[in-house]
């Protein structure tokens, strides 16, 4: 029997376990270091370097793509404890970036395409020591978040990671300017080195789990096979498939477009693109009791509209239908935000329910891989489209012509509703049905009266 929408959340009023806190701090530290060397930062950087579309979508999808080196770090996670393991991989990403640092500041030796090698293989360098290290967060702070609070704790961080998201593009758009150096590019990585190393002290004080080994790892790895054979967790990863193929790379393009087709500068697409996580933080007051009231599935359904809504705005803007206004630019990142924000909450705690506690780790590795590596490719898929689009005579649809980003932000949309159909499959007993919820909200709202009003044939 599902929980109404108006009923209190069980359990909803205890308290976080003590320590818990201290993954606020962690988060808001790490997201104010990675924006800087995987958002629109290093995006920016690459086109002052002559990246190609194909070499961003290649460092836009570095960072999903080299998550699959969670599973063979899978079967030593349990073995060497969560926590050990996530703080080690962690202290070898902040050196890479580090080492990032210099690379701007050698552009005469370098010269461009010198730069641009450097920095790809620095960026593998750190991709690389997060995939293997990454594999030990989700199992280590699903058996630490009782069930009932999942839903708080998710909404919470988020909150956190998209404020000091907001900050970290603020800071960056204020340090880059009009016309950004080299200079500016290596404070901007310094300044991610400072808040990596900040992020590993929360690190250090989140509590570890109890007897990951046997209670969270199985001895042997879990087989594909069998994870495959739960209908649950495989439309879960349907699901994550088609998420993972349309929002792959959405924000590097998005950011790449508007860096082609206007004449904004840098800077102030930095702070257009900080709406994003404006949209992020929102999700804190919209799911903050909710996600754990009715349950993921209707709202994994919701925002995968809302997203495929959204990017028939993206298409109306590269298409030329309408002006790339300011208003209009912040209306479609604040969108992009919360939607991404929304989804991945969502489905990260649907993960934490449907993931049995055997094989655990196994289980989540599988899980953020299959993502992962379609979040890796995706980019790099829709950025040799836009490479070909634009070295082949213009595609013509409906009588009008239709720019290269145009056809990708159309291809985008049709993954969405893709991902729309996955959602409404999904399996969670727990959640409240789709009629049901749109029921409460009519009467809740008050909605009846004026449907009531309305005339009739």
């Amino acid at each position: 029997m599902t929980a109404s929408p108006s009923d209190p959340p069980q359990s909803l009023s205890h308290r976080l376990p003590a320590g818990v806190a201290h993954a606020y701090g962690f988060a808001a530290f790490n997201a104010l270091s990675f924006q800087m060397i995987v958002g629109s930062p290093i995006i920016l950087y690459a086109k002052s370097l002559e990246a190609t579309a194909t070499q961003l979508g290649l460092i836009a999808g570095m960072l999903p793509l080299l998550n699959v080196l969670q599973i063979p770090a899978a079967r030593f996670v349990g073995r060497v404890g969560h926590k050990r393991f996530v703080i080690g991989g962690w202290s070898v990403r902040v050196a890479f970036i580090a080492l990032m640092v210099a690379v701007p500041l050698c552009a005469g030796p370098l010269g461009k395409g010198g730069q641009l090698a450097a920095i790809l293989v620095l960026l593998f360098l750190f991709n690389t020591s997060r995939g293997l290290s990454s594999c030990g967060w989700l199992p280590w702070i699903t058996s630490i978040i009782p069930h009932a609070l999942r839903g708080r704790y998710l909404t919470r961080e988020s909150a956190v990671t998209n404020a000091a998201s907001l900050v970290a593009f603020v800071l960056a758009a204020s340090t880059l300017g009009r016309d950004p150096s080299g200079g500016h590019f290596a404070a901007l990585f310094a300044f991610s080195a400072c808040a990596g190393a900040a992020s590993l002290a929360f690190l250090k004080r989140i509590p570890e789990d109890h007897d990951p080994e046997a209670l969270y790892n199985a001895v042997a790895p879990v087989r594909i096979g069998t994870m495959l054979c739960q209908q649950p967790f495989r439309r879960l990863l349907l699901l994550t498939v088609f998420w993972s193929m349309a929002s792959g790379g959405l924000s590097a393009f998005a950011v790449a477009f508007l860096r082609e087709a206007t004449t904004m500068p840098d800077g102030r697409i930095l702070l257009l693109g900080a709406a994003t996580f404006v949209g992020g933080i929102s999700t804190l007051f919209i799911l903050r009791q909710w996600l754990d009231r009715i349950g993921s599935r209707p709202i994994l359904v919701a925002t995968a509209l809302f997203c495929m809504a959204s990017m028939v705005g993206w298409v109306a803007l590269s298409a030329g239908l309408l002006p790339a206004s300011i208003p209009l630019v912040l209306a479609l990142m604040f969108a992009m935000g919360l939607g991404a924000s929304t989804t991945n909450l969502a489905s990260t705690r649907l993960a934490m329910a449907t993931i049995p506690e055997t094989g655990r780790s196994h289980y989540f590795a599988v899980y953020s891989v299959v993502g992962s590596v379609v979040l890796g490719l995706a980019p790099i898929v829709w950025g040799v489209l836009v490479d070909f689009l634009k070295h082949r005579p213009p595609v013509r649809f409906l009588g009008n012509v239709w720019p290269p980003y145009a056809v990708l932000f159309s291809c985008l949309a049709i993954v969405f509703l893709l991902t729309v159909v996955a959602a409404f499959r999904v399996h969670e007993p727990e959640s409240v049905s789709l009629d049901r919820l749109l029921r409460n909200a009519v009467s809740r709202y008050r909605l009846r009266f004026w449907i009531r009003l309305w005339p009739r044939q």
